[in-house]
């Protein structure tokens, strides 16, 4: 093999390693722990609002989804977890509902999510209050459980079972990039694609897809936003950052799988649902091949 391709496939690995879905294999997981894997992770399924569901996080588990939403308030020193203000309850915590669940998980699971499958968990947590506080706040909790999370120690990323990724209030960035070792990476925008900030700050590019296009799945795709879609992803790719976009059509029907159909055609990593069922059946039905992806956070 000529030396640069080689480079190549050793960074495309280099790449899967550090955050990806790369899994264990059946056969070996079965030689080294004695039992076969569980079901194989959906890493294009991203659970919105999952908190929202009879059971935040477990929910989305049993779906298999590669990635959870989680909104966060801070509110008397503490991360609580609701959509909306008044829906703030002092049991329902960052901690409570997720770190403490998904600490245990990962321990009864050998260090991982899922059972016999080295994929990290995306944790999106969208800040709802003043982003460099509530960050601050995150941190603290995100460093006392710091052997789960994907970390980031002065220009290296280090793989964990889980990757934090933050969203919401913008302000989150400027304690963010001040930082030599983080356990959390920035979710960006469209403005951030093509900019200095590397994917290891910035894994994700999210965009209000209402924001961007005008198609909602009814009839024919236009042109030259298929071609902007494409274009969009490609960019991000060529730059080591993976897509979502919110506010896509979300009822069951032809046009939201119509919708879908192009996203995962565009190369799209993540698609965006509040029906766990519905999205794992779409997913399911395709080829494991257009329903498993990489995440790259070592740019």
């Amino acid at each position: 093999m000529p030396l640069t391709t080689r480079r190549k496939a050793l960074a495309a690995l280099g790449a899967a390693l550090v955050c990806g879905t790369v899994p264990a294999g059946p056969a070996a997981a079965a030689r080294a722990h004695g039992r076969v894997p569980g079901p194989r992770p959906l890493a294009h399924a991203h659970a919105h609002n999952d908190y929202d569901h009879p059971h935040p996080l477990f929910d989305a588990l049993d779906h298999r989804f590669g990635s959870v939403e989680a909104d966060v308030y801070l509110a008397d020193g503490q991360l609580l977890v609701a959509h909306d203000p008044v829906d703030l309850d002092p049991t329902r915590t960052l901690e409570t509902l997720y770190l403490a669940p998904l600490l245990a998980r990962i321990e009864a699971n050998r260090g991982w999510v899922y059972d016999g499958w080295r994929t990290p968990l995306q944790l999106l947590v969208d800040i709802k209050t003043e982003g460099a506080a509530t960050y601050l706040e995150l941190d603290r909790h995100l460093r006392r459980h710091q052997q789960i999370f994907t970390s980031f120690s002065h220009g290296a990323v280090h793989r964990g079972p889980v990757t934090a990724v933050v969203s919401g209030d913008r302000a989150a960035r400027v304690p963010m990039e001040t930082q030599q070792v983080r356990h959390a990476f920035y979710d960006g925008r469209l403005a951030d694609l093509q900019t200095p900030a590397p994917a290891s700050f910035i894994p994700l590019i999210s965009e209000d897809w209402t924001a961007t296009f005008t198609w909602r799945g009814d009839g024919p795709f236009p042109a030259t936003e298929r071609a902007a879609l494409h274009r969009i992803v490609s960019t991000a790719h060529a730059h080591g950052q993976r897509v979502r976009f919110w506010g896509t059509p979300d009822t069951a029907g032809p046009a939201r799988d119509a919708l879908w159909r192009e996203l995962l055609a565009a190369g799209t990593d993540l698609l965006n649902t509040d029906d766990l069922a519905g999205l794992e059946a779409f997913l399911t039905a395709r080829s494991p091949s257009r329903t498993e992806g990489l995440t790259e956070l070592d740019g």
